[in-house]
């Protein structure tokens, strides 16, 4: 392992990432050590970490090389493989565009919720600012079945959503009812999440408009969640009754998380496109010494 190691700091409206650049995939990164770098006390911090690597390099993405160049390692701030995250995949695809190594348009980016396709939009004329970055983050699919979520003594009906990730969606009165957060929420039954999942509370603040708190499995209360905001869109369409697979007209809500706001678009082909800010606000090097000792920990 080298002596110093390249890193970045990003956000997706304020869901914060340590980006690790790694073409070669030669960094080893057990959960540990991933933990230790996203720790906002004793390391960089962060909701979770972006490993960037060229999908040939990596053995997870490498049948996906022909379709996408780079792909998007993603773990949880524990630790955890994740298989997407769609605030991430809008800083990586902002890291690639800050390295020089694509440029504004479009791009693919592996996944390990499959290929994503990623649009970024020139910067605004007026101000120079960097262009919002839309990303193509697939169909969802509604498991049948009932759900419940709870915190403390109160339980609500969820919706099931799945956007490569689990999500459970549940439509409150207010969401300070959410609590703090720090712990998961219970979910019921067991059996519909055997893997965790990420649970969204949800109020509305306009027609088509709606904001979000939100649990992620393995990270807790985070500022904003991108496969989560797809999911409140998704679940809240269905509630209103909008279907663009049935209506053929799309359906586009806005989502506000604590960190900012998302604007999500469900096409008529079911495809659900999430637009946003993405922003690098730092680089550095990690100390070698101190990331083995901490993945050996």
């Amino acid at each position: 392992m080298s002596t110093r190691i390249a890193f970045l700091k990003g956000h997706g409206t304020e869901n914060d990432f340590v980006i690790v650049p790694d073409a070669d995939n030669a960094i080893e990164l057990p959960p540990a050590a991933v933990a230790a770098l996203c720790d906002r006390r004793a390391g960089i911090g962060g909701d979770g970490l972006l490993h960037v690597v060229r999908s040939a390099a990596h053995p997870d993405a490498q049948h996906l090389a022909a379709e996408a160049e780079w792909f998007m390692d993603y773990r949880n701030g524990d630790g955890s493989i994740a298989e997407m995250c769609g605030n991430g995949v809008r800083v990586f695809a902002r890291y690639l565009q800050r390295a020089g190594l694509v440029s504004e348009g479009d791009l693919a980016v592996a996944t390990r919720g499959g290929v994503k396709r990623v649009h970024i939009a020139k910067p605004d004329a007026s101000t120079g600012a960097d262009g919002d970055i839309t990303v193509g983050m697939g169909k969802a699919t509604l498991p049948e079945g009932d759900v419940t979520v709870s915190v403390a003594d109160r339980q609500w009906p969820a919706r099931n959503v799945n956007m490569g990730n689990p999500h459970a969606v549940a439509f409150v009165a207010d969401l300070a009812h959410a609590g703090t957060l720090y712990e998961a929420p219970s979910f019921a039954p067991a059996t519909a999440y055997p893997n965790g999942v990420n649970v969204e509370f949800v109020v509305d603040r306009a027609p088509r408009h709606v904001a979000l708190r939100v649990h992620e499995r393995g990270a807790g209360e985070t500022r904003s969640c991108g496969t989560g905001a797809c999911a409140v869109a998704v679940a809240a369409a269905r509630r209103d009754g909008l279907d663009p697979t049935v209506t053929g007209a799309p359906v586009t809500y806005t989502v506000d998380v604590l960190g900012g706001r998302l604007v999500i678009t469900e096409r008529p082909d079911g495809e659900i496109e999430m637009t946003g800010p993405a922003v690098i606000v730092a680089e550095g090097e990690i100390d070698g010494e101190w990331l083995a000792a901490a993945s050996a920990s």
